[in-house]
């Protein structure tokens, strides 16, 4: 059986991390897989958005298989540290926007990973943390970083050195969570965010996210230039005449992402 579950719905991928017995851990073999289609989906043009959720009721992901941790040698547990790292940087940098459907406990990595997505939608019963400081480790995934970016370093100072864990709710009010639904209707919440990017032109949204990305952590002048680049990119484009020719016919644009 697979660790990871690809299913692709129309322009909407849906990657399930598979381990629902294990809470949805990472174990190397999860890694890798989740590498390899994360590479294969970059350069699927037919994809415009990507959720990301966990099997089972009970997790999104725990993070580190913890079992498979106490078998590894030093130089192996820094290949699972590089290796997380390597893939979660991979998911964040992907041209289609993510959104992480977090359906339980997102520890650890499982939280890391959740950081490295665009959005986050949760169920109302989600606990999300970086405990690892009381494991005597740091987070490797990413989430010192991600998090302080997110919240600023002293919020994520205050739940990372003290390997605090939060519900959905109270994430929620630190913006860390988008949005907070029931469990029954997590997934049709997400769904329906995908939907909504998906109706606009899909190389405008890739543009519009590649500049955010890439402007949001420099200076003010360095983020308006990126924007007038990626700018540049779309006036070529049959989408961009797409949709002028439908705001004179009043009807909706065909978007072919061309």
């Amino acid at each position: 059986m697979s660790n990871v579950v690809l299913e692709r719905d129309g322009h909407l991928a849906v990657l399930t991390v598979n381990r629902p017995q294990q809470l949805n851990c990472f174990d190397y073999a999860t890694l890798v897989e989740l590498g390899e289609i994360t590479e294969s989906l970059r350069t699927d043009r037919g994809i415009r958005t990507i959720i990301v959720t966990g099997a089972g009721e009970k997790a999104f992901s725990a993070g580190a298989d913890l079992k498979e941790r106490r078998t590894l040698r030093e130089h192996e547990v820094q290949r699972n540290v590089n290796k997380i790292r390597s893939v979660f940087s991979m998911i964040e940098e992907l041209p289609q926007p993510t959104i992480a459907a977090v359906n339980g406990y997102a520890l650890g990595g499982g939280f890391e990973l959740a950081l490295a997505c665009d959005f986050r939608y949760a169920a109302d019963h989600a606990i999300i943390g970086l405990p690892e400081v009381s494991m005597a480790i740091i987070p490797g995934g990413g989430g010192t970083q991600r998090l302080t970016r997110l919240i600023g370093p002293s919020r994520a100072k205050e739940l990372i050195l003290t390997a605090r864990r939060l519900s959905a709710v109270d994430a929620a009010k630190l913006g860390i969570i988008n949005k907070v639904t029931s469990s029954n209707h997590l997934m049709a919440s997400a769904r329906e965010l995908a939907d909504e990017i998906n109706q606009n032109a899909p190389l405008a949204v890739t543009q519009a996210k590649f500049a955010i990305d890439q402007g949001c952590n420099t200076d003010i002048h360095t983020g308006m230039a990126i924007e007038a680049k990626a700018y540049e990119v779309i006036i070529p484009t049959e989408d961009r005449t797409e949709a002028l020719e439908a705001f004179k016919e009043k009807r909706k644009p065909t978007f072919k992402g061309k």
